[in-house]
């Protein structure tokens, strides 16, 4: 059993690591958001894809304390992917944090699930839905990465 005093004592210990995934697009990039302790993800924000991306994703690192950066990486081999690797290395290169790359396997698919319920439960307008998705594919594929590290099967 942890006493009062044992907990207190390695309270300044614990280790904090917060982590940000991102959903590379061309026209859009979803954000996701760890909790303090790299266990849940949650959907952050979506920014557009221009000259100011970089500089803004290094503001949120700063304002969240973000550790390390989890970048989908997709499936195909293609156009997007060579972007993809691209905006990897400039991520490293501004950033100075560790980028690691999770697949996005089903998380399109995942997100339109979700928008599919959001549909029914709520009419919004398009452009809003699209803004959405961008993001909870962020939060799958975050979320994909913490489990692993974290060791959960699921």
């Amino acid at each position: 059993m942890i006493t009062k005093k044992d907990f207190s004592s390695n309270y300044g210990k614990i280790i904090r690591m917060k982590y940000l995934g991102i959903d590379y697009g061309e026209k859009r990039v979803g954000l996701a958001i760890s909790d303090d302790g790299g266990q849940f993800s949650f959907s952050y924000k979506v920014l557009k894809n221009n000259n100011e991306l970089i500089d803004s994703i290094h503001n949120i690192c700063g304002e969240e304390e973000i550790k390390e950066i989890v970048l989908g990486e997709p499936e195909d081999r293609n156009k997007i992917y060579e972007k993809v690797l691209n905006f990897e290395k400039k991520l490293k290169e501004e950033l100075k944090l560790p980028v690691y790359k999770e697949k996005e396997f089903m998380t399109s698919s995942y997100s339109g699930i979700q928008k599919s319920k959001d549909m029914f439960i709520d009419r919004k307008i398009k452009k809003d839905k699209e803004v959405k998705d961008d993001s909870k594919a962020a939060t799958f594929i975050l979320q994909r990465f913490l489990d692993k590290i974290n060791n959960k099967n699921i």
